[in-house]
């Protein structure tokens, strides 16, 4: 470990001295102590899922997690409910298609892929985010749901639209089920945030009406249709934020919009844009939530490139960032656009730099997800390669929240210990009560100083060596004092809401 992180500081001292005038690459020293680091695992149209036995699906799972780990992700945004369905144990809803290739097909031997996922994902000290949609029946005009479907039973709850069927946002049935269904994830699963797409009611299709005509007339009391359909919308995400928050404060939830609120030229307040919007199209009002503080976080999805036309995302970027409403803003950035543009202005070849310096010149930005994890996961054009090497190649801890004042108790006996031929930096944890709770030690930050360095400086995320739920790291491949001499370690804690610890210090 120590002497990677001498190659490593050799290394980017280097390239500093190489392109450090140009500003063509992202240096380790640039790169934040705090920032989400995200990517998103979508089942929904992936029929490699049903291909795979258990064993086979697990090891996918766990080469995934491993691939984001390396390109320094910190965060998996993993999808559960595609299509009022289930990617984990339900009792509320059946399996997903998209596991066993038949709704409500159990896979054999039985599973959990959420559990499986969840735990291997917090091994890794990465947050997982259980990622929902809410309204979605179907996916497409061809599935025919089962006779004992509610959609059969009570059809008035339910819209065909375009071929699909949708859960009708205006009736209060369908909300108390969709938090149902997220109230049983939340008690049965450490999830660390739910998280809900941009498909509220459905993307319009030209000439195509969503017939919402008889809930109108029954709930609508003469507003204003497109106002009555936000407000379904908002009554939602308050009820989702308060079921969450009821169960587990320290729960994330997050939202990932579309990436046009709405446009200038309807409302001043918009972006110069010229797109579809969230607030016309989508009857989602999403800076309304975030000003009401029903939600955490917001992850437009700027998947165009920077300077395209009708919806730039340099200047979209810019746009969420002064209209946070003081929620955390995280950019969605398509991998395959990003890769496969260049930036004229800044003369390179792709758009990968632009974005991720972007990002972090403002200052409501806190990180970034990348659409989709795959691609990632595959490398597309080098950009896990990337992301390894320059913007992510440091370990960085998620954005902390709720009350500075409240965090984790620190660990104490911090000490080396050797087996087997090699030194283990080993602490003892916080202890835990019968209940859970926001101050809850669940994963722990360690920190290397070389002889010389200022040890109380945690600043540096180039001093992390760990994010990690154990109790110990491995620090060297000997267990010889001397592999150690004159080192610092500094240990802290992070509580489920991602606060520090004190520090704990061993200088040897």
């Amino acid at each position: 470990m120590r002497f990677f992180k001498i190659f490593i500081k050799m290394t980017m001292a280097a390239l500093a001295l190489i392109c450090g005038a140009s500003g063509g690459v992202a240096m380790a020293q640039e790169n934040p102590k705090r920032e989400f680091r995200g990517a998103w695992l979508h089942i929904i149209g992936q029929s490699q899922w049903q291909n795979k036995s258990t064993e086979q699906a697990k090891a996918y799972i766990h080469d995934q997690l491993d691939k984001l780990q390396a390109a320094g992700c910190n965060a998996v945004i993993f999808q559960v409910r595609p299509t009022a369905d289930a990617m984990y144990k339900s009792e509320l809803e059946p399996w997903t298609t998209w596991l066993t290739g038949k709704r409500g097909k159990a896979p054999s031997p039985m599973w959990d892929p959420m559990e499986y996922a969840l735990e291997e994902a917090h091994k890794r000290g990465m947050e997982f985010h259980a990622w929902l949609n809410p309204y979605r029946v179907t996916s497409d005009a061809k599935e025919v749901l089962p006779t004992d479907h509610a959609s059969k039973k009570e059809p008035h709850r339910f819209v065909k639209y375009n071929g699909q069927v949708y859960f009708d946002p205006a009736y209060q049935e369908n909300r108390d089920f969709i938090c149902e269904v997220v109230e049983d994830i939340v008690k049965r699963y450490d999830v660390d945030g739910i998280h809900i797409d941009d498909y509220f009611y459905p993307y319009p299709v030209k000439g195509v009406k969503f017939n919402d005509d008889a809930s109108y007339a029954k709930f609508g009391n003469g507003q204003n249709r497109n106002d009555w359909r936000r407000h379904n919308v908002d009554l939602l995400i308050e009820q989702l934020h308060g079921t969450i928050k009821g169960i587990k404060p320290w729960v994330r939830f997050g939202v990932s919009p579309f990436g046009i609120w709405r446009n200038k030229k309807s409302d001043p307040r918009g972006s110069d844009s010229n797109g579809l919007q969230n607030y016309d199209d989508l009857y989602a009002d999403v800076l309304l939530w975030a000003k009401k503080g029903w939600i955490d976080y917001l992850a437009p999805q700027l998947y165009w490139t920077l300077d395209r036309d009708v919806a730039p995302s340099r200047g979209l970027a810019k746009w969420w960032n002064d209209n946070s409403n003081g929620v955390d803003i995280y950019i969605g950035q398509d991998v395959r656009c990003t890769m496969n543009n260049a930036d004229p202005k800044a003369k390179r070849a792709d758009e990968l730099d632009t974005k991720v310096e972007l990002s972090r010149q403002l200052p409501n930005v806190k990180g970034n997800i990348w659409w989709h994890g795959y691609w990632v996961t595959e490398n597309l054009k080098g950009v896990a390669d990337r992301l390894a090497s320059t913007h992510q190649s440091t370990i960085a801890l998620p954005p902390a929240y709720g009350d500075d004042n409240r965090r984790a108790a620190p660990v104490t006996k911090l000490r080396l210990e050797h087996h087997d031929g090699k030194t283990f930096l080993c602490w003892d944890n916080p202890a835990h009560g019968r209940d859970q709770k926001a101050t809850d030690a669940v994963r722990y930050v360690v920190y290397e100083f070389f002889p010389g360095e200022a040890a109380d400086n945690l600043d540096d995320p180039q001093t992390i060596i760990a994010l990690t739920p154990m109790n110990r790291v491995l620090v060297a491949d000997e267990d010889s004092k001397e592999a150690t001499k004159g080192l610092t370690f500094v240990v802290t804690a992070l509580d489920r809401m991602n606060r520090e610890s004190q520090p704990t210090v061993l200088k040897l």
